[in-house]
């Protein structure tokens, strides 16, 4: 093995596949949104990307491990965050998510979401038995719950939410005992409707929308129907860029970001679509071999923890653009408008090819 790893040994076809990504949605940003007085948002949006290019090849240059001994002071600096955006953040659309810095607003949650990734790598590599023991699944529950309650207060049910694969999936990787996961199952059902009590308004008004979206077609249905439209007038081909009238008249709601594939499904049809979706399988793919390729547990943890995020990302957002989960305004990564978003995919992504590249250094 060599001593130090060259740019070679970067993952180039998982940065092929990404940059393809990134174009469509540039492509898409600049339809979705050139003859309105948001022209120009796909600029801010490419600013975005080459500042989180320029973060992943960083962090991918930074040892992992070193990253690992250093997760419980960023999982402190992370909470404090999440303190500070409920007492001095920014408040937009009645949600306080947002910090102001640099002139930007940062979505805090968002780089929390990569501090967990590290946090549960760092935990389940360190547990040295077959099965994880209740001891085990009580301290990831309690760490877990922390940034997830915080974030609930904001509130921002979605990005809570993208918290729970991960666990899920390290969980189940670390060798969770299926009655565990029985019971745990079990415990989540039961809580179902503690939970709904806790649900601010507009978030019961999403769910009942979700099951009976007709009802209200002018009101709280209106951003479903809009988008299940605009998703089966395009067709198998689509109507062209720049061409869709449910999004260039503005019909799909913030088409340029959370319904940026109902937009693009009106446009690209079914075909383009397609792509699409296969470029993000591609991504998934070559994440979870390049978690199988890691020199170690860490290094598989911290990968396949990314890959349950974006997957799941991907998965809710497809979901809610045809009608099939809530309104839950989880964007699709790297294809949404959005600067925190962005950030936080780059730098997971970074991670990714730091595990890659330490399988070449001594």
């Amino acid at each position: 093995m060599r001593q130090t790893a060259s740019i070679r040994d970067y993952d180039w076809w998982l940065l092929a596949i990404v940059f393809s990504i990134c174009g469509i949605g540039l492509l898409e940003i600049w339809s979705a949104t050139h003859a309105s007085r948001l022209a120009g948002m796909q600029w801010r949006q490419l600013s975005w990307i080459l500042l989180g290019v320029v973060a992943m090849l960083i962090v991918s240059r930074v040892d992992y491990h070193v990253v690992l001994n250093r997760a419980p002071i960023l999982y402190a600096l992370g909470v404090i965050g999440l303190i500070a955006v409920l007492t001095m953040g920014h408040t937009r659309f009645g949600a306080r998510r947002w910090l102001p810095v640099l002139g930007q607003f940062l979505q805090v949650s968002e780089l929390v979401k990569l501090v967990i990734i590290l946090t549960l790598a760092r935990f389940f590599a360190e547990v040295r038995t077959d099965r994880l023991t209740i001891g085990d699944l009580l301290k990831v529950g309690a760490f877990t719950a922390v940034p997830l309650g915080l974030i609930l207060l904001q509130p921002d049910l979605g990005t809570a939410l993208v918290l729970v694969p991960a666990v899920v999936v390290g969980a189940y990787l670390a060798g969770i005992d299926w009655k565990h996961a029985a019971v745990l199952l079990l415990a989540g059902a039961m809580m179902l409707p503690i939970g709904w009590q806790f649900l601010k308004p507009y978030q019961k008004e999403r769910v009942e929308t979700f099951l009976r979206p007709e009802e209200d077609p002018r009101g709280s249905g209106y951003q479903t129907l809009q988008s299940k439209i605009a998703v089966g007038s395009g067709g198998f081909w689509g109507k062209g860029i720049g061409r869709g009238s449910q999004n260039q008249l503005g019909f799909v709601p913030v088409r340029y970001s959370d319904f940026i594939l109902a937009a693009l499904a009106e446009e690209a049809g079914f075909a383009g679509v397609f792509v699409t979706l296969l470029l993000y399988t591609a991504l998934l793919l070559r994440m979870i071999q390049n978690a199988q390729r890691a020199k170690d547990r860490a290094g598989m943890f911290l990968v396949m923890g990314v890959a349950a995020m974006v997957g799941f990302h991907v998965l809710v957002n497809v979901a809610m653009v045809i009608g099939y989960m809530p309104v839950t305004g989880i964007p699709l990564p790297l294809m949404s408008y959005g600067g925190s978003a962005t950030m936080f995919v780059f730098l997971a992504l970074g991670l990714v090819m730091n595990v890659r590249l330490r399988r070449f250094v001594n």
